[in-house]
């Protein structure tokens, strides 16, 4: 992504940030271009956004850098509910993107 391309971070409150990295990282290895470890994971989609994800221990930090404006939008939400699912204990989880 090029430093222009549009970004946004979302810190969410959660003591299983690392089950839910993992979760969702396996969970779009399948179809997706997925790098990940317990604690960080980088997701490729064919719109050309980038999800990265970094677990602390008490909050997953979300980041997404997008070609433009339309797609990291969609792709908050698209983030959003896929974390929510694997989070159904705790959903809906608290995105403030920013």
């Amino acid at each position: 992504m090029n430093d222009n391309a549009p970004k946004s971070i979302a810190v969410t409150p959660t003591t299983h940030a690392s089950r839910y990295l993992q979760q969702l990282a396996k969970h779009w290895s399948h179809k997706l271009e997925v790098e990940f470890t317990p604690v960080h994971a980088t997701i490729r989609f064919p719109s050309g956004a980038v999800a990265t994800l970094e677990a602390g221990d008490e909050a997953l930090t979300s980041t997404l850098e997008a070609p433009d404006a339309e797609t990291l939008e969609r792709m908050k939400t698209v983030l959003a509910e896929h974390l929510d699912r694997f989070a159904f204990r705790e959903a809906p989880l608290p995105f403030a993107w920013s």
